[in-house]
């Protein structure tokens, strides 16, 4: 919802305890009461805002939330190359951390973490190593979690820049709120980070929810249900050999709905983006976390 702001919506007594709306930069309408996530977008060997900007945005809010790009796997989102990603992250990161050393830097949410993702992951590790003589340095990890076909030409998120094949898990429209594909996926990523030694470092997930229409079989009752079957899930998931011990080895350290207001996937809207009213699936969002208080 990057044109407008979060305090411009009724939430009741049950607002979100933070949001993103892929920039750097909150709406004038913010409220005091939820953090704000900063997200650099990337595109090519490039990326925005520039660095001057990102430095004194970092040096004026100490110890915020970074978002190093958006989605960098897909090709009509920031698009790039896991090699450009991690060259470009490497600048991000040294950037921030010098402007203020008490930011919290994220890696850039791929929109899944199948194998094919997963697979992207590595490449940029890798790239990262070889360039920078060292890991990537990840305070937070961070994933989106949707259940869409990977395959070039087809619906779903396509094939990640730079990644030579054709096809990857070909989701069908059926398992876009499979809760089963949607728990294995988290667990599936938790045990990729635990793998790469990775599991002392928080998990949040930026980004998910149901982008299909009512006509495509998922009306406002069963997108409901599946918002608050996360929820659960996102709240009790647990394991003692892949959570965060911090947190009492919990799998998900934090999560965001998509969305609250958006005008091309408006689902799973909490808000009409026109009126602001909220819709039906707002109301239960709203009896859900007050519940939590």
């Amino acid at each position: 919802m990057p044109l407008l702001g979060i305090g411009s919506f009724d939430w009741g007594n049950a607002p979100p305890g933070w949001y993103l709306n892929w920039t750097t930069q909150p709406h004038p309408e913010q409220r005091p009461d939820v953090a704000f996530a900063r997200m650099i977008r990337l595109k090519g060997e490039g990326f925005a805002p520039a660095l001057d900007q990102i430095k004194v945005t970092a040096a004026q809010n100490p110890g915020v939330l970074w978002l190093v790009g958006n989605e960098p796997d897909v090709p009509w989102q920031d698009g790039v190359t896991p090699e450009q990603y991690a060259a470009t992250y490497g600048v991000i990161y040294k950037a921030i951390k010098e402007a203020d050393p008490s930011a919290h830097i994220a890696i850039g949410g791929v929109s899944q973490p199948t194998p094919l993702r997963l697979a992207y992951l590595d490449r940029a590790l890798a790239a990262y190593r070889a360039r920078y003589g060292a890991e990537m340095p990840v305070d937070i990890w961070n994933v989106h979690a949707f259940i869409l076909r990977e395959e070039r030409n087809s619906w779903g998120v396509g094939i990640p820049p730079g990644m030579p094949v054709d096809k990857g898990t070909l989701y069908e429209v059926d398992n876009h709120a499979d809760m089963q594909i949607f728990r294995q996926q988290i667990e599936g990523f938790r045990r990729w980070m635990a793998e790469r030694g990775q599991r002392n470092k928080p998990l949040i997930v930026t980004e998910y929810g149901v982008l299909m229409p009512d006509d495509y079989g998922f009306p406002p009752e069963l997108v409901s249900k599946f918002m608050t079957a996360t929820f659960d899930y996102f709240l009790s998931a647990q394991d003692p050999t892949l959570g965060y011990a911090p947190d009492g080895n919990r799998l998900v350290q934090a999560f965001c709905w998509y969305s609250v207001a958006d005008t091309m996937y408006p689902t799973p809207n909490l808000f009409d983006p026109k009126t602001r009213a909220v819709t039906s699936v707002g109301k239960v969002f709203r009896q859900y976390v007050a519940a939590l208080k």
